[in-house]
């Protein structure tokens, strides 16, 4: 299979392997905790909180992947397009844009994708 060469052709990748609702938001937990943390970092002082924000972002995601979800992150093949596009789909999602995206993408509200529209990386 070709390699996705840029982030456009990504983002529908990445949103069919998060089809599922619950591994969206452990995504968002985590994304959310990660950058809770960054901002209590420099305040608290306390600059060691900054080993806890890949414990805490990539903790979340994969249990999200492996326990619901049911696949391999994207993190593994792409890891810097899947970092861009955990922060990307958490904005999505607090500015109400993710139904419109995944719709886009392929995904079914039932958290499955059509099969048509699978896109394979």
């Amino acid at each position: 299979m070709p390699a996705i060469t840029r982030f456009r052709d990504f983002w529908p990748y990445y949103l069919q392997e998060h089809a599922r609702p619950g591994t969206r938001a452990l995504h968002y937990a985590g994304t959310s905790l990660v950058v809770a943390l960054l901002a209590a970092a420099p305040v608290a002082g306390r600059w060691w909180m900054a080993l806890a924000l890949p414990i805490v972002g990539y903790g979340f995601a994969w249990a999200g992947h492996s326990l619901i979800e049911r696949n391999r992150p994207a993190t593994f093949r792409y890891p810097l397009w899947s970092l861009r596009a955990d922060f990307v789909m958490w904005h999505r999602y607090l500015t109400g844009h993710m139904r419109r995206d995944l719709a886009r993408a392929g995904v079914r509200a039932d958290g499955t994708v059509d099969p048509d529209r699978r896109v394979f990386a």
